[in-house]
């Protein structure tokens, strides 16, 4: 009964994982409530991060809408605004957008925005990472102010929650899907390694191991560096078969590219980053290979559910190092189920940790424990507390503090120096011009 809140014109705030059909849940009231072509300019308005979410939520909206005379039309960046504005001028109903184009469109004079009823703001927190939220505030400025709002999110941090209470009036809350559970689909299964070295070696050895099982694999990183890093492995060692990778350097086209080339088949691995990773949707994935351990604990259960979708059975598979361990544990609580812990193969070549990445490790560990316990002293932090308490130590020779001693009283804030207190520097340099500081 979600799509009823919909129609009733209530504010909705909807939390929902991509996969779980939300489309289809704010879609069809959305199109009930448009109900026929009229007019020329839009009536509903849906924002989404990506070009690849736009279009995507294109298709799936006409697909609802194959029964009405509805025009639906996306507009994004990555391919130039002249046929876009073409199709706006002959007259649209709903306009899927994303955030750039639609300002650019709309400052050139093309796009009419007053007719707007509804406004859909898809996959806000991924909205939020990439840095959408002034140019969301101005969209929400020159829309009308009577208006229904809803606002999806696959997770609910924080900037979200002030975001949907900036946004939302009186919403109701809606979960799509109960809290984050994998698909009973997939098996997952988890690896301790120590390193990055010893990471590719264990991706080597799996792959030919399991050449004839893993025939599309989605490979997840943490960084770029990473992520060009795998992609580079796997063109040279890895069981035939295409590699691409998209992360933030790559131009939408690129990314679009492979993506379409993964879903057709042509491509048999893909390497992303997180933030490349949200709201792909790609059917039958064979295996989800977490190279590294996703910080934000819910993209675990995105990345695993771009496998096992609806009825195909699919393996998660996650590397982690020492530095990644504690992040299991809280994945672990999210999804409420012990992820199988495998031994490394005999085979897998275990290589030396260098000495920089086992400092990482350790720096990581210190400061996730620092996080979850303020009262923490880490292996990195300066030992200065031992000495007797309530004695100043002095950094330069590592002694207390003698009084009177090499000790003359701070000059801050003094007449002599102004510009350390209250006054910046040249405030305070022009006050001495106008003869009114202290020199």
């Amino acid at each position: 009964g979600d799509g009823l809140l919909l129609l009733a014109g209530h504010d909705v705030l909807g939390i929902a994982q991509t996969g779980t059909g939300k489309t289809a849940a704010f879609g069809l009231p959305l199109l009930m409530k448009v109900k026929y072509a009229q007019g020329e300019h839009p009536r509903a308005l849906v924002l989404a991060p990506t070009r690849e979410l736009a279009i995507q939520l294109e298709k799936h909206l006409k697909a609802l809408a194959t029964q009405t005379d509805i025009r639906i039309f996306a507009i994004y960046g990555g391919l130039g605004p002249k046929t876009q504005i073409e199709t706006i001028k002959a007259g649209l109903d709903v306009l899927v957008a994303t955030p750039g184009r639609l300002m650019e469109i709309y400052l050139k004079g093309d796009l009419v925005l007053k007719h707007l009823t509804t406004l859909v703001l898809d996959e806000a927190d991924k909205m939020m990472d990439m840095g959408f939220m002034p140019q969301i505030r101005r969209i929400l400025e020159i829309i009308p102010r009577k208006r229904q709002n809803v606002l999806f999110s696959a997770t609910m941090p924080e900037r979200v929650t002030l975001l949907s209470e900036e946004f939302l009036e009186f919403p109701m809350r809606v979960e799509v899907t109960p809290p984050a559970q994998p698909a009973q689909t997939i098996t997952q299964s988890l690896y301790e390694v120590p390193n990055l070295a010893t990471k590719i070696n264990l991706l080597h050895h799996l792959l030919h191991r399991d050449a004839d099982e893993m025939t599309r694999v989605l490979l997840f990183t943490r960084t770029k560096e990473n992520a060009d890093q795998v992609a580079a492995f796997l063109s040279r060692k890895a069981p035939l078969g295409e590699v691409r990778v998209i992360h933030g350097n790559k131009g939408q086209n690129a990314r679009l590219n492979s993506m379409d080339a993964f879903k057709e088949g042509n491509v048999r691995y893909l390497v992303a980053t997180d933030v490349a990773a949200r709201g792909i949707d790609v059917p039958q994935v064979s295996h989800v290979v977490n190279f590294d351990v996703p910080l934000i604990y819910d993209d675990y259960v995105h990345r695993i559910g771009r496998t096992g979708r609806a009825r195909h059975a699919g393996a998660a598979i996650t590397f982690a190092n020492p530095a990644e361990r504690q992040h299991i544990e809280r994945i672990e609580e999210l999804i409420k189920q012990t992820i199988p812990l495998l031994e490394l193969p005999a085979e897998v070549e275990i290589t030396a940790t260098p000495f920089e990445e086992e400092q990482t490790h350790a720096r990581t560990i210190d400061e996730q424990r620092r996080r979850e316990d303020p009262e923490f002293k880490g292996a990195f932090h300066e030992r200065k507390e031992w000495i007797k308490p309530g004695v100043t130590i002095d950094k330069r020779t590592g002694k207390a503090f003698e009084e009177g001693k090499h000790h003359k009283k701070s000059q801050k804030g003094s007449k002599k120096n102004p510009g350390k207190k209250g006054a910046s520097a040249p405030a305070a340099k022009a006050l001495r011009r106008r003869g009114q500081g202290g020199r």
